[in-house]
């Protein structure tokens, strides 16, 4: 903000009752590992060190800090080694875990992908990471198989055509989540993307905000479907119609899952786009200066706004940190259900967006760039990705749909696929994550398979999240059926893969965490019988019109184990 108001505003700030590393409250000495390696020198610095330094010298060279602190903020997070199993990822440090190669995170940010964005994309891919690359559910491609010695080069490539690793991982303002129909669907309240921009520009790698307490997540949707679960996000900007003033956007903060869920406060308030990055800007301010730093844990804004309540936090946004007071309106309706845009749709000049979906986000290289030359032969405008790992051709000319609607198919993207591929997430897994205790991506794509054989024309939608370990990258406590992974005793007492199942959980208008059933484990082995029971019964045992989630709600504990 250009005019931020002065330090003399007066506003009662609540005390914890012992020190969490509020800077503002004057605990500014460090109080964990992290903080310390922020404090010591910004991470935005290490760009400089892997490009003068780590690059020509090897992996060897890298000083430990960099390695596993602040090469986040350049979106390098080096990749699981080889040859350990789940058992050993609580048990072993972080070090011993590192492999010699990185995970690689390009940001999207809402930002349409063109033909040579999505050429540049895969061929990273093939030439640099193994043909791998997975769409993630925070609109971000992610590489793996990356060597320090060719960063400077991709850093090049990715910046050429408009993008960005900066900050994709760290204590940083993370990838944006945009709505991917942004400025094209007919029933849009309001295009945000000229906002999300403009927040990028200005403070995506500005040190003001490069040390926050922990990952600060930002969504925006100007789209009624609220496509971009801004539930379950530290800031999101929600499209609303004032009856005076017209269209703008509502504030919801201190959303996010992991551990310890919390669905988003909603401030009940109107912001034109205009004054969208101030707003940005003030809530991240917030948390910067408030933020509890001292146990990592508690370092996420969902804990200081649940502390502080709705009524304190808008205060002390507006008195002292944006200095007007903001206009009050009812937050806008719940959607049903949240858009993920998925066929082929109409858009308001004419044209047309088709939604695909790959097989839980996975795709590669080969498939980028082919997916890059279908645009340009149909002459597309290019391609969004979504907060689903999924994407959205846009501009597409209402002749050539059916044409594109094939030609995705041969590359491995369906625009007419089954519940199971539709609505199955899975985060990274054992693959290649060193948080994770089991394998997700396959055990998810084997489930499809079985599923699509098992049930293939069912009637209701059900969602799968898979997430490797309790941290709910993929959205377990917010899917009909999550399975957060874990060690569990199979039918002979021995230790194998498993999952804790979280039932009934959602967003928009059925927004709740699942439902956990006490001491019910699933093996992976049993995960395609377990799955095809609690859906036969749900089938047999629901009434007319009723959701899976509904009914789990209500249904007998034996049902659902």
């Amino acid at each position: 903000m250009n005019d931020q108001p002065t330090a003399s505003v007066k506003v009662e700030i609540p005390r914890p009752k012992r020190g969490e590393g509020q800077w503002e409250l004057g605990y500014r000495e460090p109080l964990n590992k992290n903080e310390q390696s922020k404090k010591d020198d910004n991470p935005l610095n290490v760009r400089g060190r892997i490009l003068g330094i780590y690059s020509k010298k090897g992996f060897d060279s890298i000083d430990p800090a960099d390695l596993r602190g602040r090469f986040r903020w350049m979106g390098l997070y080096t990749q699981r080694a080889p040859g350990f199993d789940g058992g050993k990822t609580a048990q072993l440090e972080e070090e011993e875990l590192d492999d010699r190669y990185f995970m690689l995170r390009v940001r999207a940010d809402g930002k349409v992908l063109n033909a040579d964005a999505l050429r540049t994309l895969g061929g990273i891919s093939t030439e640099f990471g193994r043909n791998t690359a997975d769409i993630t559910d925070r609109n971000n491609i992610q590489y793996h198989w990356i060597e320090i010695e060719n960063v400077p080069t991709i850093f090049e490539r990715v910046e050429a055509v408009g993008l960005t690793t900066l900050e994709a991982c760290g204590d940083s303002p993370r990838g944006f989540l945009g709505s991917p129909v942004a400025g094209i669907a007919k029933d849009e309240i309001i295009d945000g993307s000229s906002a999300l921009e403009e927040i990028k520009r200005r403070y995506i790698g500005n040190p003001e905000y490069s040390n926050l307490p922990r990952k600060f997540k930002t969504a925006l949707t100007g789209h009624p479907s609220h496509d971009v679960a801004p539930e379950i996000n530290d800031v999101s900007f929600v499209g609303n119609v004032h009856p005076e003033h017209g269209p703008g956007f509502d504030v919801w903060v201190g959303g996010g899952l992991s551990t310890n869920p919390h669905l988003a406060t909603k401030l009940g308030v109107w912001v034109p786009i205009e004054q969208v990055p101030d707003v940005w800007e003030g809530v991240v301010s917030i948390f910067r200066d408030y933020g509890y730093r001292r146990l990592r844990s508690r370092a996420r804004l969902k804990f200081l706004v649940a502390d502080w309540g709705r009524d304190k936090f808008l205060e002390v946004l507006e008195k002292k940190y944006l200095g007007v007071d903001l206009a009050r309106l009812e937050s806008p309706e719940t959607p049903q259900h949240q858009g993920d845009h998925i066929g082929v749709h109409e858009a308001k000049d004419g044209r047309f967006y088709i939604g695909a979906t790959p097989v839980v986000g996975r795709i590669d290289g080969t498939t980028l760039t082919g997916l890059g030359d279908l645009v340009e032969k149909h002459g597309a405008d290019g391609v969004r990705l979504t907060a689903y790992q999924k994407l959205v051709v846009i501009g597409v000319d209402g002749d050539k749909t059916d044409a594109l609607v094939e030609d995705l198919e041969k590359i491995g993207l369906t625009a007419k696929p089954s519940n199971w591929r539709r609505r199955t997430m899975a985060c990274t897994g054992i693959e290649f994550c060193k948080l994770a205790i089991v394998e997700t991506k396959q055990r998810s794509i084997d489930l499809i398979t079985e599923l699509e054989k098992r049930f293939p024309e069912l009637d209701s939608p059900i969602s799968i999240n898979v997430n490797g370990c309790p941290n709910a990258c993929a959205r377990t406590q917010v899917a009909d059926i999550g399975l957060k992974g874990q060690l569990v005793l199979d039918e002979n007492g021995n230790q194998v893969s498993g999952y804790q199942v979280h039932l009934g959980g959602g967003l928009a208008l059925g927004a709740n965490f699942g439902r956990k059933l006490r001491a019910h484990k699933v093996t992976s082995d049993g995960l395609d019988d377990y799955v095809t029971k609690l859906v036969t019964n749900y089938l047999a045992g629901r009434e007319s019109g009723e959701s899976f989630q509904s009914w789990v709600q209500r249904a007998d504990e034996d049902l659902l184990r």
